[in-house]
């Protein structure tokens, strides 16, 4: 047990610091230790006061340091956190409904898949600017759409939690619009056709990596990088599985929804920030 009385009265330590709570003093003290010096800490008037002592060969440099380390707390960005809305499970519903009616549709009329699919040649070649978002709609065959209602509503509802439903299912729809425009144009002049909601799926996953994204940079904090990570990794696993899969499917279709969504995903997270965003709270 150190006596911090009897070594203050030698002249062993010097008092550094005084504080109000224990939290303060063990905050201050970690940046002594951070100096690689030893410390004390006293507590006083039944616990009201707390005193933080160190070899007082050091005390002008602890308080120099402990200026720097108040500075850099108030240059400190706030923590940034984005609202949460309903997951907009109507809107999800809705969007499968409309799926199952167009595959319908499809299986009864031999040429509607060739009038609203993605096509290089019809978009960029003859002005065709509805079928980028058309073919979000048509799939090859019930397996193709079943992996999209599935992999797509999890996501889809993770965005409408992020952004609100209404602004959400936009943001995700355009982002697979927005990815099936690149790809005809990529293509162009060669003949390249499409269909799947897959693009709009990984529109979603990229728009939860921008807003991820842009919460980690405006708190300067890494741990929040983990919201940019997950979605990341569940885009090339997803990719690995659909990325080949399908007759009318293409990666580059894929990962142009997904830099899409991104590019959406920071610009609506500086809307939520900016107070811009429209949606119900949860």
């Amino acid at each position: 047990m150190i006596d911090t009385d009897q070594m203050v009265a030698g002249g062993g330590v010097a008092l550094v610091g005084e504080y109000a709570t224990a939290a303060d003093a063990q905050e201050y003290a970690l940046v002594v230790l951070a100096m690689n010096l030893d410390c004390w800490i006293k507590m006083e008037a039944g616990g009201e006061r707390f005193l933080l002592f160190a070899d007082p060969a050091f005390a002008v440099a602890i308080g120099d340091e402990f200026a720097l380390y108040d500075v850099e707390r108030q240059e400190e960005p706030a923590a940034v956190d984005l609202p949460l809305f309903k997951s907009g499970l109507e809107l999800a519903f809705l969007w499968i409904m409309a799926l199952l009616v167009v595959f319908a549709m499809q299986g009864e009329d031999p040429g509607f898949t060739d009038r609203y699919c993605n096509s290089s040649l019809a978009v960029i070649g003859r002005g065709e600017w509805w079928r980028p978002f058309t073919s979000l709609f048509l799939h090859g065959d019930f397996n193709h759409l079943l992996g999209n209602v599935c992999f797509g509503v999890i996501f889809c509802v993770l965005v409408a939690h992020s952004v609100g439903p209404v602004l959400g299912w936009v943001l995700i729809l355009a982002s697979g619009t927005i990815g099936n425009v690149l790809t005809a144009w990529l293509h162009f002049p060669e003949r390249f056709e499409s269909v799947g909601a897959s693009t709009a799926t990984f529109g979603a996953l990229g728009i939860l990596v921008g807003l991820g994204a842009f919460v980690a940079w405006r708190s300067r904090s890494y741990r929040k990088l983990g919201a940019v990570l997950v979605p990341i990794g569940a885009g090339v696993i997803l990719l690995g599985w659909f990325g080949a899969g399908g007759e009318r499917t293409d990666v580059l279709g894929h990962v142009a929804g997904f830099g899409a969504g991104g590019v959406l995903g920071l610009v609506a997270a500086w809307m939520q920030i900016r107070g811009l965003g429209s949606g119900e709270h949860a």
